[in-house]
Parts: C-alpha cells; sequence; structure tokens
C-alpha cells in the first residue's frame, strides 16, 4: 500500500512525459511542412479552405482559391499538404485495374476463335 502512491505518480509523469513528446514531435512535422511549401502545391488551411499555392513570401502565402481569385495568408495558417487521393484524382494502381477489367470484360464479348 505504502508504494501504490509513488508507482500512481511515476505512470502519470511517465504519461504526461510521453504525450508531450508526441505532440512536440507533430508541431516539427508541420512548421517542416509549412517551411518546404513551394508554389503549385495544393494545401488546405487550418480552417478547411482548400487552394492551390501560387506565390510564397518568407512569412506568407498567396493562394489561389478559385480562378483568378487570390489571397494571402500566413504561413501557419496551413493545416497540410494536400495528396492526390485526397484531391479525388484517381491512383495509378486504380486506373491500372480499370484497363485490366476494361480488357477482360472485351475479351470476353469474342468469340473463342477471335482472340
Amino acid at each position: 500500500m505504502e508504494l501504490l502512491l509513488p508507482a500512481m505518480l511515476v505512470m502519470m509523469l511517465a504519461f504526461l512525459f510521453f504525450s508531450f513528446r508526441k505532440q512536440k514531435k507533430q508541431m516539427n512535422e508541420t512548421a517542416q511542412m509549412q517551411a518546404g511549401l513551394a508554389v503549385g502545391t495544393k494545401v488546405m488551411t487550418s480552417t478547411g479552405l482548400y487552394a492551390t499555392v501560387v506565390g510564397a513570401g518568407e512569412d506568407t502565402l498567396d493562394l489561389e482559391i478559385a480562378p483568378g481569385v487570390t489571397t494571402t495568408w500566413v504561413r501557419r495558417a496551413i493545416a497540410k499538404e494536400l495528396t492526390p487521393e485526397e484531391l479525388g484524382a484517381p491512383s495509378i494502381e486504380s486506373i491500372d485495374d480499370e484497363t485490366d477489367a476494361a480488357a477482360a470484360e472485351g475479351d470476353a464479348d469474342k468469340r473463342p476463335e477471335d482472340r
């Protein structure tokens, strides 16, 4: 019983240490992503706005939110860089699978002597 309180304190401190460490790692990764943004990159802001980087300054980015509509944002407002999957573009694997499936369907329609 005497060791229960110190053991609980050690466990709580370990939990806090590891949770702060994880949070710091995520903050560093986000800061690196924001610093590395270049013109042409598709991004999402922290408010959920999807845009394309069309200009980059030291602390700001010019984002095109619609054709011909450009706004200026601080780099820290960018939540993430978007991947083709997040943009709704098909992946290479899905295109290959569709092509293979279409070819198989096309062969099924042919007579055996035409294959």
